[in-house]
């Protein structure tokens, strides 16, 4: 098969570590900085161009789009499809997914267990939004933040008012979520491919932090999954539309509520903690469903 991996970085261990899998199975594989893309939308023939010239066609392609290319990442998907060619994360699904409020919006609306959170830019009565998620502590994160960037604990009213009129400031959309004490500064990364969950690690936040995001100093072990768990990560990759996903989750007195559903999980923290290859479990997806015009959107919304 010829695979292409959309990345803006051959050298990332993710985008290195799906390119030995593939090869090491005997694929072609090609790395594709997808902002260096440029598309020819026609009707008849479709086309994208690269690096001057027409790009070859692909069995399927292996979407890696950051955040802050996302627009632009998911055009040149979109594209593909056009193309015919068979995305492991659709377009939809990715943009779905990036967007931390619809996405919560459609986990809610399918009955998937979510922390208390409210939504807001501009709110009139800034302690009536503070009661919505219970007060304080309470966690205040922007709507476009990655990898723990933009998200701050409130331990008290008064710091949360302060945080909240920053943000509305800023012109800023953001969320607010009640901060769940029984997880005691850990969640649960649940890494899934094609509707099943293939690994798993806890992470847990440094010392005098609260995000457990391993770039902010958190570590990883190992852990095991409740069926509860599993099921629940599962759906909710589902409900996104994504066949390649990390979703967050974190253990509470209810059972398991979801944070966050990611379309770009980073292959590093699970592979090192686990001892999964979970580059080759892609790989393996890949070659059991790429099929030309198979593009069709998954979930809802």
């Amino acid at each position: 098969m010829k695979i292409a991996i959309l990345s803006r970085n051959k050298s990332l261990y993710s985008t290195r570590r799906l390119v030995e899998a593939a090869e090491a199975r005997g694929h072609t594989v090609r790395v594709i900085d997808v902002l260096r893309c440029y598309m020819n939308i026609a009707p008849a023939s479709p086309e994208i161009h690269y690096r001057g010239g027409k790009l070859e066609r692909f069995d399927a392609v292996i979407p890696r789009i950051g955040a802050s290319v996302t627009f632009y990442g998911a055009a040149v998907v979109r594209q593909f499809e056009i193309m015919g060619t068979y995305c492991v994360n659709e377009s939809v699904a990715i943009t779905r997914a990036r967007d931390k409020l619809r996405s919560l919006q459609l986990l809610a609306r399918r009955g998937i267990g979510l922390p208390v959170t409210g939504f807001a830019h501009s709110p009139d009565d800034t302690q009536d939004m503070i009661k919505l998620v219970g007060g304080a502590p309470m966690v205040i994160k922007l709507i476009e933040g990655t990898q723990g960037r933009g998200v701050v604990l409130a331990e008290t009213d008064k710091a949360a008012g302060s945080v909240i009129d920053a943000f509305r400031d800023l012109n800023a959309y953001f969320l607010v979520q009640e901060f769940i004490e029984e997880a005691k500064g850990s969640d649960i990364r649940c890494f899934v491919v094609g509707g099943k969950v293939v690994a798993a690690m806890k992470r847990k936040a440094a010392p005098g932090e609260f995000r457990s995001n391993l770039h902010r100093g958190g570590t990883a072990s190992t852990v095991k999954l409740s069926r509860e768990e599993r099921a629940a990560a599962a759906r909710a990759a589902r409900i996104v539309g994504l066949n390649v996903a990390g979703v967050d989750l974190v253990r509470t007195a209810k059972g398991p509520a979801v944070l966050e559903v990611n379309g770009s999980p980073g292959l590093e923290g699970i592979e090192t903690t686990t001892g999964e290859n979970i580059a080759g479990r892609i790989i393996e997806f890949v070659e059991q469903h790429a099929r030309p015009n198979q593009t069709r959107t998954k979930g809802k919304g």
